[in-house]
Protein backbone atom coordinates (compact mmCIF):
# COMPACT_ATOMS: atom_id res chain seq x y z
CA UNK A 1 0.00 0.00 0.00
CA UNK A 2 1.71 3.27 -1.09
CA UNK A 3 2.24 5.38 2.37
CA UNK A 4 0.54 9.21 2.01
CA UNK A 5 3.11 12.28 2.36
CA UNK A 6 1.14 15.04 4.33
CA UNK A 7 2.83 18.01 4.70
CA UNK A 8 2.75 20.04 8.27
CA UNK A 9 3.53 23.38 7.81
CA UNK A 10 3.75 25.51 11.74
CA UNK A 11 6.31 27.60 12.86
CA UNK A 12 5.83 26.23 16.69
CA UNK A 13 8.15 23.67 15.66
CA UNK A 14 6.33 21.19 18.60
CA UNK A 15 3.45 20.68 16.94
CA UNK A 16 4.92 19.46 14.03
CA UNK A 17 6.49 17.15 15.38
CA UNK A 18 3.56 16.10 17.71
CA UNK A 19 1.41 15.66 14.36
CA UNK A 20 4.27 13.67 13.43
CA UNK A 21 4.18 10.51 16.12
CA UNK A 22 0.47 10.70 16.10
CA UNK A 23 0.27 10.24 12.00
CA UNK A 24 3.26 7.93 12.29
CA UNK A 25 1.02 5.11 14.03
CA UNK A 26 -1.63 5.71 11.27
CA UNK A 27 1.42 4.65 8.50
CA UNK A 28 1.72 8.62 7.14
CA UNK A 29 5.07 9.94 6.71
CA UNK A 30 4.88 13.85 7.98
CA UNK A 31 7.00 16.58 6.32
CA UNK A 32 7.69 19.10 8.27
CA UNK A 33 7.74 23.13 7.02
CA UNK A 34 7.81 25.88 9.56
CA UNK A 35 6.46 29.28 7.19
CA UNK A 36 4.56 29.12 3.93
CA UNK A 37 7.82 30.03 2.01
CA UNK A 38 9.52 26.50 2.74
CA UNK A 39 5.73 25.00 2.28
CA UNK A 40 5.64 26.02 -1.10
CA UNK A 41 9.59 24.85 -1.96
CA UNK A 42 8.11 21.51 -0.58
CA UNK A 43 4.72 21.25 -2.61
CA UNK A 44 6.82 22.02 -5.77
CA UNK A 45 9.42 19.37 -5.31
CA UNK A 46 8.05 16.50 -2.80
CA UNK A 47 4.90 14.19 -3.98
CA UNK A 48 2.34 15.41 -0.97
CA UNK A 49 -0.78 14.23 -0.74
CA UNK A 50 -2.05 16.28 2.42
CA UNK A 51 -1.64 20.10 3.56
CA UNK A 52 -1.72 21.01 7.26
CA UNK A 53 -1.48 24.58 7.19
CA UNK A 54 -1.44 26.71 10.41
CA UNK A 55 -2.29 30.88 9.39
CA UNK A 56 -0.44 33.31 11.57
CA UNK A 57 3.50 32.13 10.20
CA UNK A 58 6.51 34.28 9.21
CA UNK A 59 7.60 35.18 5.61
CA UNK A 60 4.57 34.07 4.29
CA UNK A 61 1.49 33.62 6.20
CA UNK A 62 -1.04 30.30 5.50
CA UNK A 63 -3.70 32.46 3.58
CA UNK A 64 -1.04 33.52 1.38
CA UNK A 65 0.27 29.88 0.96
CA UNK A 66 -3.10 28.39 0.48
CA UNK A 67 -4.17 30.32 -2.16
CA UNK A 68 -0.66 30.17 -4.01
CA UNK A 69 -1.15 26.12 -4.27
CA UNK A 70 -4.76 26.25 -5.34
CA UNK A 71 -3.48 28.06 -8.36
CA UNK A 72 -2.53 24.89 -9.57
CA UNK A 73 -2.63 21.95 -7.54
CA UNK A 74 -5.74 20.01 -5.98
CA UNK A 75 -4.50 18.62 -2.94
CA UNK A 76 -6.56 18.47 0.12
CA UNK A 77 -5.61 21.34 2.69
CA UNK A 78 -6.74 21.45 5.92
CA UNK A 79 -6.72 24.47 8.14
CA UNK A 80 -4.60 24.14 11.78
CA UNK A 81 -4.97 27.46 13.59
CA UNK A 82 -6.03 28.79 17.12
CA UNK A 83 -8.02 31.45 15.40
CA UNK A 84 -11.32 29.85 16.17
CA UNK A 85 -13.72 32.99 15.21
CA UNK A 86 -16.58 32.39 12.48
CA UNK A 87 -15.23 34.74 10.14
CA UNK A 88 -11.52 33.42 10.13
CA UNK A 89 -13.18 29.70 9.41
CA UNK A 90 -15.08 31.31 6.13
CA UNK A 91 -12.27 32.89 4.94
CA UNK A 92 -10.04 29.93 5.10
CA UNK A 93 -12.85 27.94 3.17
CA UNK A 94 -13.20 30.66 0.59
CA UNK A 95 -9.20 31.07 -0.62
CA UNK A 96 -9.53 26.87 -0.75
CA UNK A 97 -8.91 24.91 2.21
CA UNK A 98 -11.15 21.73 2.11
CA UNK A 99 -11.53 21.64 6.27
CA UNK A 100 -10.65 23.79 8.96
CA UNK A 101 -9.50 22.89 12.87
CA UNK A 102 -8.61 24.86 15.89
CA UNK A 103 -6.12 24.62 18.24
CA UNK A 104 -5.79 23.06 20.47
CA UNK A 105 -6.83 19.97 18.76
CA UNK A 106 -7.88 16.23 20.11
CA UNK A 107 -5.34 13.45 17.97
CA UNK A 108 -7.87 11.34 17.17
CA UNK A 109 -10.15 13.75 15.54
CA UNK A 110 -7.12 15.46 13.76
CA UNK A 111 -6.27 11.75 12.51
CA UNK A 112 -9.85 11.49 11.24
CA UNK A 113 -9.83 14.16 9.46
CA UNK A 114 -6.87 13.57 7.51
CA UNK A 115 -7.72 10.07 6.75
CA UNK A 116 -10.79 11.04 5.78
CA UNK A 117 -9.37 13.58 3.24
CA UNK A 118 -6.82 11.22 2.13
CA UNK A 119 -9.63 8.42 1.14
CA UNK A 120 -11.35 10.98 -0.79
CA UNK A 121 -8.36 12.61 -2.46
CA UNK A 122 -7.17 9.25 -3.68
CA UNK A 123 -10.23 8.04 -4.49
CA UNK A 124 -10.88 11.32 -7.08
CA UNK A 125 -7.14 10.56 -8.28
CA UNK A 126 -7.54 6.71 -8.94
CA UNK A 127 -7.89 7.01 -12.47
CA UNK A 128 -6.03 3.56 -14.17
CA UNK A 129 -9.03 1.41 -13.26
CA UNK A 130 -11.36 3.14 -15.53
CA UNK A 131 -11.55 2.51 -19.45
CA UNK A 132 -13.69 5.00 -20.49
CA UNK A 133 -13.86 9.34 -20.05
CA UNK A 134 -17.32 10.24 -18.94
CA UNK A 135 -18.43 13.68 -19.31
CA UNK A 136 -21.54 14.90 -18.03
CA UNK A 137 -22.58 18.34 -19.69
CA UNK A 138 -25.03 20.44 -18.82
CA UNK A 139 -25.17 23.72 -20.76
CA UNK A 140 -21.93 25.53 -21.00
CA UNK A 141 -20.85 23.06 -18.03
CA UNK A 142 -18.95 19.83 -18.76
CA UNK A 143 -17.47 17.28 -15.84
CA UNK A 144 -15.10 15.12 -16.56
CA UNK A 145 -15.71 12.10 -13.87
CA UNK A 146 -12.41 10.98 -14.93
CA UNK A 147 -10.11 13.37 -15.60
CA UNK A 148 -12.14 15.57 -12.73
CA UNK A 149 -12.00 18.72 -15.37
CA UNK A 150 -14.15 20.99 -15.45
CA UNK A 151 -14.76 23.11 -18.32
CA UNK A 152 -17.24 26.14 -18.67
CA UNK A 153 -18.07 27.22 -22.06
CA UNK A 154 -14.62 25.11 -22.94
CA UNK A 155 -12.40 27.08 -20.60
CA UNK A 156 -10.61 24.85 -17.70
CA UNK A 157 -11.80 25.98 -14.30
CA UNK A 158 -9.46 24.49 -11.13
CA UNK A 159 -11.54 23.48 -8.73
CA UNK A 160 -10.76 21.86 -4.95
CA UNK A 161 -11.83 17.97 -4.61
CA UNK A 162 -14.56 18.84 -2.55
CA UNK A 163 -16.05 21.24 -4.98
CA UNK A 164 -15.72 18.44 -7.75
CA UNK A 165 -17.66 16.69 -5.52
CA UNK A 166 -20.35 18.46 -4.86
CA UNK A 167 -20.97 19.05 -8.37
CA UNK A 168 -20.79 15.81 -9.23
CA UNK A 169 -23.41 14.93 -6.71
CA UNK A 170 -25.70 18.10 -8.54
CA UNK A 171 -24.76 17.51 -11.64
CA UNK A 172 -25.56 13.35 -12.15
CA UNK A 173 -29.02 14.48 -10.72
CA UNK A 174 -29.83 17.34 -12.54
CA UNK A 175 -33.10 19.29 -11.09
CA UNK A 176 -33.35 17.70 -7.96
CA UNK A 177 -33.15 19.44 -4.71
CA UNK A 178 -30.35 18.61 -2.20
CA UNK A 179 -30.53 19.85 1.31
CA UNK A 180 -27.30 21.28 2.25
CA UNK A 181 -27.60 18.43 5.41
CA UNK A 182 -27.85 16.00 2.12
CA UNK A 183 -25.09 17.10 0.67
CA UNK A 184 -22.34 17.49 2.92
CA UNK A 185 -23.97 13.87 4.14
CA UNK A 186 -23.24 12.53 0.73
CA UNK A 187 -19.91 14.24 0.13
CA UNK A 188 -18.00 14.50 3.57
CA UNK A 189 -19.55 11.01 4.36
CA UNK A 190 -20.41 11.99 8.11
CA UNK A 191 -22.84 13.43 9.80
CA UNK A 192 -23.78 17.41 8.98
CA UNK A 193 -23.14 19.64 12.19
CA UNK A 194 -23.03 22.87 10.80
CA UNK A 195 -23.68 23.92 6.96
CA UNK A 196 -21.54 26.62 6.83
CA UNK A 197 -18.98 24.46 4.81
CA UNK A 198 -21.54 23.58 2.11
CA UNK A 199 -22.88 27.09 1.56
CA UNK A 200 -18.94 28.94 1.68
CA UNK A 201 -18.10 25.62 -1.16
CA UNK A 202 -21.40 26.41 -3.15
CA UNK A 203 -20.38 30.08 -3.34
CA UNK A 204 -17.03 29.46 -4.69
CA UNK A 205 -18.37 27.07 -7.14
CA UNK A 206 -20.92 29.30 -8.65
CA UNK A 207 -18.01 32.12 -9.09
CA UNK A 208 -16.52 29.59 -11.04
CA UNK A 209 -19.48 28.95 -13.36
CA UNK A 210 -21.79 31.51 -13.83
CA UNK A 211 -21.85 34.36 -15.76
CA UNK A 212 -23.68 36.48 -12.75
CA UNK A 213 -23.15 34.82 -9.63
CA UNK A 214 -26.12 36.79 -8.22
CA UNK A 215 -28.13 35.59 -11.03
CA UNK A 216 -27.20 31.81 -11.77
CA UNK A 217 -27.91 30.40 -14.38
CA UNK A 218 -26.81 26.80 -13.16
CA UNK A 219 -26.55 26.56 -9.90
CA UNK A 220 -29.75 27.63 -8.05
CA UNK A 221 -30.97 28.23 -4.18
CA UNK A 222 -34.32 26.72 -3.53
CA UNK A 223 -34.99 28.92 -0.67
CA UNK A 224 -36.04 26.99 2.38
CA UNK A 225 -35.18 23.35 0.98
CA UNK A 226 -31.66 23.16 -0.32
CA UNK A 227 -29.83 23.78 -3.70
CA UNK A 228 -30.34 21.92 -7.24
CA UNK A 229 -28.75 22.08 -10.52
CA UNK A 230 -30.99 23.52 -12.96
CA UNK A 231 -31.60 21.24 -16.24
CA UNK A 232 -30.99 23.15 -18.87
CA UNK A 233 -29.34 20.71 -21.19
CA UNK A 234 -28.67 21.86 -24.97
Amino acid sequence: MKQHNVLVVDDEKEIPNAIERYLKSENINVIKAYDGKQALEFIEKEDIHLVLMDIMMPNIDGIEATMKIREDKNIPIIILSAKSEYSDKILGLNIGADDYITKPFYPLELIARVKSQLRRYTKLNNYKEENKEEVITIGGIQLNTISKILMVDDEEKKITPMEYKILEVLMKNPGRVFSAEEIYETVWKEHCINTDTVMVHIRRIREKIEINPKEPRYLKVVWGIGYKFENNRK
